[in-house]
């Protein structure tokens, strides 16, 4: 963890570069840094996954609209401040990145940032960590 989904209309697919759009937002994701100056996430639990909609309906249906629904989920113990940073860094550049498509037509952008205060279960196993933690 943390992972960054994105849910987007599938016109998004042909109009954005959403594989580039990904790169960016796990490369800001590795920027982050709490007050010490610490990584905020590991790199080798970093992962942005995105997923055009099989199925939508956006608004009134009348008109040519798009949407992009960013999820982060991380583990908790994190400070609200450092959710805030992190949620404007992401907001930031997927505005920065779909921008001549917001001048085109209208498309709603939301970030959300969740934490799990109830595991229940967490297993993890990666030969990916390793090289990271060297």
């Amino acid at each position: 963890m943390p992972h960054l989904v994105l849910l987007y209309t599938p016109d998004l697919e042909t109009d954005a570069d959403i594989p580039g759009l990904c790169r960016a937002l796990a490369d800001t994701m590795l920027e982050q840094r709490d007050a010490e100056g610490k990584a905020v996430f590991p790199t080798g639990g970093t992962r942005v996954l995105a997923y055009p909609a099989a199925h939508c309906a956006v608004a009134d249906g009348k008109g040519e609209y798009g949407f992009l629904y960013a999820n982060l989920r991380m583990a908790t113990g994190r400070s609200a401040e450092v959710h805030k940073t992190v949620g404007d860094s992401l907001l930031a550049v997927l505005k920065a990145r779909l921008d001549p498509l917001l001048q085109q037509r209208p498309i709603g952008i939301t970030v959300q940032i969740d934490h799990s205060t109830a595991q229940v279960y967490d297993a993890k196993h990666s030969t990916l960590h390793p090289l990271f933690n060297r």
